[in-house]
């Protein structure tokens, strides 16, 4: 793939998570900084793309026409309806922008219509036996009840830490995989640890809730996934390899293996909270996070060979079979 094609997908991306107008400033806080930390050769020049996109100076038609073979006009689609995805199902504007991008790149309208089919579905996936759709706060999440209360006693917590652990290593080996799908499979894994923790702990949280209380930990989703998928376009990674998965996982250097640490700081927070009965502040959330991330990114190299082991396990099947609770 050349220099040119790169920028116009990551432009592309940039212009996919700004296309609803709805970011909260946090959320664009936290896609320029992973703009200004990712690096490019050749040039690539991230934080300036970022301006562009806000500025309005690059248009999808002129996008488009940077990306002349089919595998990068596939990617830079499929990339883009992930950015859409990613904190939720799509909105209207973010539908319309898709069909447009499927027009400009002249892509069959069937194959990238099953792709934005796909990807809506595992973004939407219910946490549980049953879809919860109302949104709560973290500072107004249903407060502690009897059932929580007596929940604590029973809470088998190195049953936790393993879910956790494992969680952390599952989705460190999605970070190895090259797909597009596979990228986007972590944040709604994620959000799966997450309500089986507060579940554990009495409480019965539902995807509003949880997607606030990732946000208050400084966690954007989009951003998130723009950060996974931008590491691995930028190492050469993202995209298919030989029709399949990744079978030759040394290519870990092109990663920084936040997905293993972020997950952990995830569960390991969402532990604290659900069994102090929520009384942490925000700010003692996101200090939390931020020291066990660190963590995480220590015991990232000691659980590798792990990561690397189920990476090799994994294919497109089982990874959404994860995604749904097959």
């Amino acid at each position: 793939m050349t220099s040119s094609e790169t920028r116009a997908i990551v432009t592309l991306s940039l212009l996919a998570a700004f296309v609803d107008g709805d970011k909260h400033e946090r959320e664009r806080a936290e896609i320029k900084r992973i703009a200004e930390g990712l690096s490019g050769d050749d040039g690539l020049h991230l934080p300036s793309l970022y301006q562009d996109v806000l500025m309005k100076r690059v248009s999808l038609a002129s996008v488009a026409g940077e990306l002349q073979s089919e595998t990068s006009r596939q990617l830079a689609y499929e990339m883009a309806v992930c950015v859409c995805d990613a904190d939720g199902t799509q909105s209207d504007a973010e539908r319309r922008f898709l069909g447009e991008v499927r027009e400009s790149l002249k892509l069959d309208a069937g194959a990238a219509e099953q792709f934005s089919s796909t990807a809506e579905a595992m973004a939407a996936v219910p946490l549980s036996g049953s879809a919860a759709a109302a949104t709560i706060p973290v500072s107004s999440a249903p407060a502690a009840t009897p059932a929580a209360v007596s929940a604590l006693s029973s809470v088998d917590s190195s049953e936790l830490d393993r879910a956790i652990l494992n969680a952390s290593i599952v989705n460190g080996a999605l970070e190895l995989l090259p797909e597009t799908l596979s990228t986007m499979a972590i944040i709604p894994l994620q959000m799966k640890l997450v309500y089986r923790i507060g579940k554990a702990y009495g409480f019965e949280l539902d995807r509003g809730h949880i997607k606030d209380f990732i946000a208050t930990l400084g966690v954007g989703l989009t951003s998130q996934y723009l950060e996974q998928a931008g590491r691995k376009l930028l190492g050469g990674l993202l995209g298919k390899v030989g029709g399949g998965l990744l079978r030759g996982v040394g290519n870990q250097a092109v990663s920084s293996g936040m997905s293993f640490a972020s997950t952990y700081a995830l569960g390991h927070v969402a532990k604290r909270y659900y069994a102090g009965g929520r009384k942490l502040s925000t700010q003692m959330l996101k200090d939390t996070y931020a020291n066990v991330v660190q963590e995480g990114k220590g015991l990232q190299t000691q659980y590798l060979p792990a990561i690397q082991e189920k990476a090799r396990t994994l294919d497109a099947g089982k990874v959404l079979a994860m995604v749904r609770g097959a």
